[in-house]
């Protein structure tokens, strides 16, 4: 998962990526956003808030491993997080898929 923090970190450095809960919700109600990362220790309120609204506004949600999310934006703590659709959100999105395609 070296390389998805990688671009994660790339998002975070060119304003790209928007973390934390509320703030990915905001972003993925107002449409925003391509996609959604969820850390895999994220509480279960969390969890469904940010799957349920995915899940409405139709934006795919990926799962990290427990605290990926937090070294790759080198922020402690964050359990959530939207990425503003473009190139960088494609690439992170074609990058993720290809590994839960392997692990299948």
């Amino acid at each position: 998962m070296s390389q998805i923090g990688g671009f994660i970190g790339l998002c975070c450095r060119a304003g790209q990526i928007t973390l934390g809960a509320d703030m990915a919700l905001q972003e993925i109600r107002a449409e925003r956003a391509g996609l959604a990362l969820l850390d895999a220790g994220a509480s279960e309120g969390t969890r469904k808030k940010i799957l349920d609204a995915c899940d409405y506004h139709r934006v795919p949600v990926y799962i990290l491993p427990e605290g990926e999310l937090s070294r790759a934006t080198g922020r402690e703590g964050r359990m959530a997080a939207a990425v503003k659709k473009g190139g960088l959100c494609r690439k992170i999105s074609e990058i993720l898929s290809q590994n839960q395609e392997a692990k299948q």
